[in-house]
């Protein structure tokens, strides 16, 4: 594998993979049981659209974690599904699996002979876990760790709200999307995979959230709104299911970009799985910066640039 191959591919994953967890937790739903149920059955049909806003965001933050589903596309650049349990009691952890489906990034993938990876979240880093082929080409190992200072460093503006949204993110980000709106309706009741829904529904301008949920200084925010307007991300229509305890079941996020449209959709069950997510082993763990460095680079520099635009 050439150098430049090597550092596309840990770059790329770089941004998918903290874009797989952050995204996870921005659209989440289900209809399974556990701690944090919040209020009595069918509630959410008869109160205002933001009173059963508040009341799902207070639910789902309590309920700790879930069982996680997804597909995502992003224009050309990539189309994706996960699979996994994730948790948020204390700051993003769990497992997901990622499998890419199409864009360029599966291209690359299969340049590694494999179109799948398993992504690991802890508290301070994310890892990934890689083939065979990638392994051979990296001293053995197989893991590759991102730490989010890193992440910050790598990606400037929108490097920095990434990993303000992986350390802080709870997985009723799409509640809190809508209700720092102020667009929500309620659209009507669905059956939503077996289960009894409340569809409410509205739009977003991206920039606007940044400033609303984040800890990010003025220069960063700045920043960011540029790389956004740069990538063409604007506003984005957010969809979400309720069941009868005000836990989500279903959120449907979409949007375009430079590179074309993009989308998301997420189901969760099984609220207060039980999540194990070890810190893999140092001595199958390649740090990414560490890496860099060994092709003669600096994380930040515009040679660690993975072209991959901004986040949604």
């Amino acid at each position: 594998m050439k150098r430049t191959t090597m550092r596309r591919v840990a770059g790329s994953i770089a941004v998918v993979t903290a874009l797989s967890g952050a995204a996870a937790c921005g659209a989440s739903g289900s209809g399974g049981s556990g701690k944090g149920a919040g209020t009595s059955g069918g509630s959410a049909t008869h109160v205002s659209p933001v009173a059963a806003l508040r009341s799902a965001e207070k639910s789902t933050d309590g309920a700790d974690s879930a069982r996680v589903e997804s597909t995502t596309t992003m224009g050309s650049m990539m189309s994706m599904k996960a699979d996994g349990v994730l948790g948020w009691h204390d700051g993003l952890t769990g497992n997901l699996v990622i499998t890419y489906t199409g864009g360029t990034m599966a291209a690359t993938m299969r340049q590694l002979g494999t179109t799948s990876m398993q992504a690991r979240y802890l508290p301070d880093a994310y890892y990934a876990r890689m083939g065979e082929q990638f392994a051979r080409q990296a001293g053995g190992k197989h893991w590759i760790r991102y730490g989010y200072e890193d992440l910050a460093r790598l990606g400037g503006s929108s490097g920095a709200y990434l990993k303000d949204q992986m350390q802080n993110t709870t997985p009723n980000q799409s509640v809190k999307l809508l209700l720092a709106s102020g667009d929500v309706k309620k659209v009507g009741t669905e059956r939503v995979r077996g289960v009894d829904t409340t569809h409410y529904a509205g739009t977003v301008d991206v920039g606007d959230l940044a400033r609303k949920n984040s800890d990010l200084s003025a220069g960063q925010l700045a920043g960011l709104k540029k790389q956004l307007t740069q990538a063409g991300v604007g506003t984005e229509t957010v969809d979400i299911w309720l069941n009868d305890k005000n836990l989500l079941v279903k959120a449907v996020e979409k949007g375009t970009m430079a590179s074309g449209e993009y989308a998301q959709t997420a189901y969760y069950s099984d609220y207060g799985v039980k999540v194990s997510a070890p810190k893999p082993p140092a001595s199958d763990t390649e740090d990414f910066k560490d890496l860099l460095k060994k092709q003669g680079l600096t994380p930040g520099s515009g040679d660690t640039s993975t072209g991959s635009g901004s986040s949604s």
